[in-house]
């Protein structure tokens, strides 16, 4: 019988969404037997990652149901990272997560605006540590080996010749013109992390992780987010990314312990926001009253759990992973 309306029926196979449920067990199994406690934490929150490209969905949680416009705004969480460092702080030692995120603005064949993220902390961990448990999951879900390791300057100068340390912005945009890429509309000539993104995402990041996982470590000290700078010439942040196939699967820090540096970032990162044209997000929060109490050294690592099914099923789009994408839900 012909469907008059098929928008009902899941995008995914049922043999994607039992190789879901099977690398889902998979984590699992694998933090259990690490010792990590799995948590859970709210996705609605007075407080949000305060990120440059990541835009929470605001929420308005309304006193009177018959005024569902009036109320106190909340936000559905980019990662649980907030309240997980809450935990650290008030004495957890090793958790894992696995949990809903949404992002506005992002759809196409990695994105969909809410997808599922595994994200996990462990105290008295260095990034040293951090890369090699994320190295550990990732042969565990994907079986394609330990992943190499290059520092981000390796791959630039391999890759483009230059190093991203020490090039300055006019360099950097000579170097992508060079390449074939024009400066976008609105750009600013001068914003040096910008260029190195763009530069990245076109000649870097394709070729990681290509017969092997990779983990792309130490990033510009402007790209650090909620990670630890570590003081060289110049500085660098204690940030990683794991790659496979030139798909980013997760990020991760060794975190950021400063409350001060933490306000400093806020307030920097809502004016590049508002330069962008977006508005600025609240930049006070428990996560700054959780680190002034005293949030332990650690290290983590959020990972996108839709992208690793996908590379696992050997599937083009996140689509044939999910039951139901935004457009069908």
């Amino acid at each position: 019988m012909h469907d008059p309306d098929s928008t009902f029926r899941p995008t995914a196979s049922w043999q994607n969404l039992r190789l879901r449920a099977e690398l889902l067990r998979r984590v699992r199994r694998f933090f259990d037997e690490r010792g990590f406690l799995e948590v859970e934490t709210p996705l609605l929150s007075a407080d949000t990652v305060i990120d440059r490209h990541l835009d929470p969905l605001a929420v308005t949680l309304p006193d009177d149901a018959r005024e569902p416009g009036v109320g106190r705004r909340m936000w559905l969480q980019t990662s649980p990272e907030f309240a997980m460092k809450r935990l650290l702080a008030a004495g957890a030692e090793a958790i894992f997560q696995v949990a809903k995120a949404f992002r506005a603005a992002e759809r196409g064949r990695l994105h969909n605006p809410e997808f599922t993220m595994i994200e996990w902390y462990r105290a008295g961990d260095s990034m040293e540590a951090g890369m090699k448990l994320l190295s550990e999951l990732a042969e565990t879900l994907l079986e394609r080996g330990p992943a190499e390791r290059i520092s981000y300057r390796e791959a630039f100068q391999n890759r483009l010749g230059v190093d991203p340390h020490a090039a300055g912005a006019a360099e950097l945009a000579a170097l992508a013109k060079s390449r074939g890429i024009a400066t976008p509309q609105g750009w600013d000539i001068a914003d040096r992390d910008a260029w190195l993104e763009l530069l990245l995402s076109e000649f870097v990041e394709p070729r990681l992780g290509s017969g092997r996982p990779a983990i792309l470590y130490d990033y510009p000290a402007g790209q650090a987010a909620l990670a630890v700078v570590r003081e060289e010439n110049p500085p660098v942040g204690e940030r990683f990314e794991l790659y496979v196939e030139g798909i980013e699967l997760a990020n991760g820090y060794h975190e950021l312990l400063d409350a001060e540096e933490l306000r400093r970032r806020n307030s920097r990162i809502n004016r590049a926001r508002q330069d962008d044209g977006k508005p600025p997000l609240p930049e006070e929060s428990r996560l700054l009253a959780a680190m002034e109490s005293g949030l332990p050294p650690c290290a983590g690592v959020a990972m996108g759990f839709d992208r690793v099914v996908m590379l696992a099923a050997g599937a083009n789009s996140i689509e044939e992973v999910i039951p139901f994408p935004v457009e069908n839900a």
